[in-house]
This record gives structure tokens, sequence and C-alpha cells, in this order.
């Protein structure tokens, strides 16, 4: 059995695709399961029995080497649900298809939220930097981030009764950062508010505690 164990490039690499036109190459087509493993073992276009050793996640026109041949990798197509926004008018359609790249990345993360009054509230689960590289390519123009210390209540499922709306993803319930508690209306800043141009990457500091 034959074993690629070398990641060489990508097909559409000009230096790649030269030594693919110019060899016989095998090729071999991967499922989403296969796809994500460092090993496996699967059977090419022309019945080649091939195992597959490589430490990365594989991507379409991936192309590897055994030593004496280059494998072409391929991906198979998985069906999916299509949510189609062309008939909503803008601004609606870039709000709605904000909102759904936003939730998926912090949904991902299992974050815990709440949304109350046009703000949305995420418990810090990781560094505010780190928070922040995830929400900021997902925010709209003219969208803020800043600091509060809220009741960790805030975050408790069901707990609907005060307006709020709460989601759980599986993280810590709450954060409190300067230890005392505050009532739903007593959220205290901590932080400066940020103003974020997710298109330019530049942002402006506006004022301090408050």
């Amino acid at each position: 059995m034959l074993v690629a164990e070398e990641f060489v490039g990508q097909l559409d690499d000009e230096g790649v695709a030269e030594r693919v036109a110019s060899g016989d190459p095998l090729r071999i087509a991967v499922d989403e399961t296969e796809r994500r493993r460092s090993r496996f073992r699967t059977t090419a276009e022309d019945g080649t029995d091939l195992g597959v050793v490589v430490a990365r996640e594989l991507r379409d026109g991936d192309v590897l080497s055994t030593g004496d041949r280059l494998v072409i990798v391929s991906l198979e197509a998985v069906e999916a649900m299509v949510l189609d926004f062309d008939g909503v008018a803008d601004p609606d359609r870039t709000a709605v298809t904000t909102a759904l790249e936003l939730g998926h990345a912090v949904g991902n993360r299992h974050w815990d939220l709440a949304v109350e009054d046009g703000r949305a509230y995420l418990p810090l689960a990781d560094t505010r930097e780190r928070m922040e590289t995830t929400v900021e390519p997902h925010l709209p123009d003219g969208a803020t981030v800043e600091y509060e210390a809220v009741p960790p209540t805030l975050f408790d499922e069901g707990s609907v009764d005060d307006g709020h709306s709460h989601g759980h993803g599986g993280a810590g319930n709450g954060h409190r950062e300067d230890g005392h508690s505050h009532g739903h209306g007593d959220h205290s800043h901590d932080h400066g508010v940020r103003t974020l141009d997710p298109k330019s990457g530049d942002d402006s500091v506006g004022g301090g505690e408050s």
C-alpha cells in the first residue's frame, strides 16, 4: 500500500501544477470526517490502495506525495440547507446576515449571551483581546465594544421576566469584574467605548469610566 505523508502544496500554485501536469497523479475524494483526520486509509479513483498520514486538515486541491507519486485531494460535497435572503430588502438583509455571522462566531465559542435594548452582553470567557478578535470582524459600522460589571443572573436561562433575552453556549455563567453585585439596571462601566470599523480595522477610543 502506498502512503502519502508529504504535503506538497495547492493545485493552484504554479510550481505544484507543473509537477502534477508532468506526472501521473493519483486522485482521491475525501469525505467530511476523513479530511479532519491525521491518518486514514482510502482508495484512489484508479483503485490504488492508499494511506494518508498528514498532520493537517485537508482542503480541496491539496497535493500530497507518496515519494514516487503525487496525490490530488478533492473534497466530497455535503448537503446543506440554504437560507436565501435575496428577497429581503436592504438594510434588513444586511442586518440579518450580519447577525447570523456574529451569532455563529459566538456560538462556536460556546459563550453565554444576553440581549437587552439593542445591547448584547457576553461574560468574559477569555481575554478581552481574544474576544474582540472573534467578534470585531462581524460587527456592523457604528457598533461599539465596552465592558461592564453585571450580575451573573443576567445570563440565567429562562430569566425573561425582566425583559432580557438569554442564551447559553456552555461556558460558565456570568462575569463580575469588581466583586460587587448590581441590579439589572445598575451596570457599571469600567472601560472606554471603542467605535469599530470592521472594514478598515480602525477604531477610536471614546470616554473613560462612567
